[in-house]
């Protein structure tokens, strides 16, 4: 059985877990990193936003910053640096910065993505290159939940996804097989399935299927 790391209380990571041992896997959830070393891949989840200081930027809008985690996500990237990432909301971004990108601090268009008491709902496009291209085709429906995004692309990634106000909605470097959304697939699958968005499960077969 494929093995997941996840920082963090399990209690917090639930949607996380389940989605994962649903595809069969197991789900590693602790806040010591030790347990990191015995696992298959790396999944860096949803959460507040990155210290801006970490991409050279002063604060100009990010919240609910803790640098403890930042610093502990991006000592994780590393240890991982042969093994396969998953990066979802929060975990996309740190990936973008451990590899030299940068972020907007706050999105133009964060009113048509910010969590306003439930996931809003919009539709992204896939390049045919995209691993999404072949789960879900061209153009889709995807929950939201953010106000950052990344804006210059790190070292080694393309794009997966794009929103319509251009927003970049997935990053990949499948030669690394590292691969992340913006969207929460976990509240996409099992009883958080949706009929205006797809489903959450294919992110995640597909993800157990490259390690």
């Amino acid at each position: 059985m494929k093995k997941i790391y996840i920082y963090g209380d399990r209690e917090k990571r639930l949607n996380y877990v389940e989605a994962l041992e649903d595809c069969g896997a197991q789900a590693v959830v602790s806040t010591d990193v030790r347990d990191a070393e015995s696992c298959d891949a790396l999944l860096l989840p949803g959460g507040a936003d990155m210290d801006p200081s970490f991409y050279g930027e002063d604060n100009h809008g990010s919240n609910g910053i803790d640098r403890g985690l930042d610093l502990t996500e991006l000592a994780l990237v590393n240890a991982f640096h042969s093994r396969p990432i998953l990066g979802i909301c929060r975990g996309m971004q740190v990936l973008n910065v451990a590899f030299g990108g940068t972020l907007i601090q706050d999105l133009p268009t964060a009113a048509v993505h910010r969590w306003q008491e439930c996931d809003q709902v919009h539709i992204v496009s896939a390049p045919k290159d995209s691993f999404l291209y072949s789960l879900y085709g061209e153009h889709f429906s995807v929950n939201s939940a953010h106000h950052q995004g990344v804006s210059r692309l790190g070292d080694g990634f393309s794009i997966a996804a794009i929103a319509h106000d251009g927003g970049i909605e997935a990053i990949q470097w499948p030669e690394k097989r590292i691969y992340a959304v913006q969207w929460h697939p976990e509240r996409l699958t099992l009883h958080h399935k949706r009929a205006d968005s797809v489903d959450g499960k294919d992110v995640f077969q597909f993800f157990l299927g490259n390690i």
